[in-house]
Formats: C-alpha cells, structure tokens, sequence
C-alpha cells in the first residue's frame, strides 16, 4: 500500500480568527484519539487535497507534526466543505494505534450484472454504499466488493450477511440490512385507467369542438 504524507504544523490561530488562515491558503485541522490530547494544527491547502483524494476516510495517513522524528499514524474523520462554494474548511484526523482495532466506513463497489435488470421495468435500487466495519489500521480495505449477478426471478434482495467475509475485517452495520434490491418502474393499475380516461375525455372534447366548429351558422 502507498505510504501518505502531510506535513502539518502546530496552529496557534483558533476560533473565527482561522479565516484569515485560509485566505493564505492555508487549512485548519484537528488531531484527537483515545489517550490522545486534541491538537490544533494546520496545513497546506494543495497538499491537503491531495491526500484526501489519495487517502479518503480508509487509508493510513503519516501527519508529520513539526519536527517530530516519528509520524502520527491517522484516519480521516471528518471533512467540512464550504456548503456553498465546496471549498475546504476544515479536517478532522484520528490518530490510531497499530494494535488496536477501530471503526470505519468503507465504500461498497458493485460488481457483476444482475439478470434481473434484464426484465422490463425492473430497476436496481441500492440501500447502502458504504459499510461500517471493525479492523486493525493495516486491515482496512479500500473497498468492498460485492456481486449483483446473484440477482435474478427468485433474488430479489442482497443483505449485508450475504457479503464475502473478509479475513481480520467485522462487518458493524446490520447484517440484515438491504444493500441493494430490485424494485419496479411499472405503473399501477390505476394509473393506467386514469391516463386512459383523460384520453378518452379528450377524445371527447375535440370532438364536440370539431362538431361545433363544422355546423351552419345560424342565420338572422
């Protein structure tokens, strides 16, 4: 796996003051974690971007916090983004311990083909795309696969009980939940009974109208 660096160092700014950081181009972010003291830090904006688009919320990254020989060994927990413009306001990092296990989301990638899609006006409809799990920080996956082509006339539905296992890795979410199911677009009964009376009144009008539209005159 592809070791991830940022630089980052001590922040004295805090509060609303963190602004004026940010126009320099600069980002405010946290570091906290279990016998941790929560440390205000920043960090090159460019760089910062960078590693998250690299690192996501599943990838170990090395905060290298000033001139520390050794590397904080973190995860992302928290990304603000500017609701308006999407610009980065703030990250938040984790800082783990090797021999301990944490919680993390990871992304769920569909694979395959469902038969099932196959037949008109089924639709597949996704439940979940990202599982909680439970692993040591070397074990997280970038990913979890999972393979719709089991999803045909009798498989309607795939549970999170229904995903390969994977070695070292404990599934948190609701083994029970949907992932993904097939649902339908067609429409009901009484759909198509109101669309075909609102033909059959049209029908109706333009013909009274072209009637009207064809008798004489009355003349004085």
């Amino acid at each position: 796996m592809e070791k991830i660096e940022l630089k980052v160092n001590t922040r004295e700014v805090l509060g609303k003051k963190v602004r004026a950081l940010r126009r320099e181009g600069i980002i405010p972010v946290h570091l906290f974690g279990n016998d941790v003291t929560p440390t205000p830090l920043q960090c090159d904006a460019l760089d910062l971007k960078h590693v998250l688009a690299k690192a996501g919320k599943t990838h170990l990254v090395d905060l290298k916090v000033d001139k520390a020989k050794k590397a904080a060994k973190a995860v992302v927990r928290e990304i603000q983004r500017d609701p308006v413009k999407g610009s980065l306001l703030h990250v938040d990092f984790y800082q783990v311990r090797m021999t301990d296990k944490i919680k993390v989301d990871v992304p769920i990638t569909l694979v395959g083909e469902a038969p099932a899609l196959k037949i008109k006006g089924n639709m597949l409809i996704r439940e979940l795309d990202k599982l909680t799990i439970e692993c040591l920080p070397d074990d997280i996956p970038d990913h979890i696969e999972l393979d719709v082509s089991i999803l045909d006339e009798s498989v309607h539905a795939i549970h999170v009980s229904e995903i390969a296992p994977i070695d070292g890795v404990t599934f948190i979410t609701d083994l029970e939940h949907d992932v993904v199911r097939i649902g339908t677009v067609r429409t009901t009964a009484e759909d198509e009974a109101e669309d075909a009376a609102e033909a059959e009144a049209a029908e109706a009008v333009e013909g009274a109208e072209g009637a009207a539209a064809e008798a004489p005159a009355d003349q004085a």
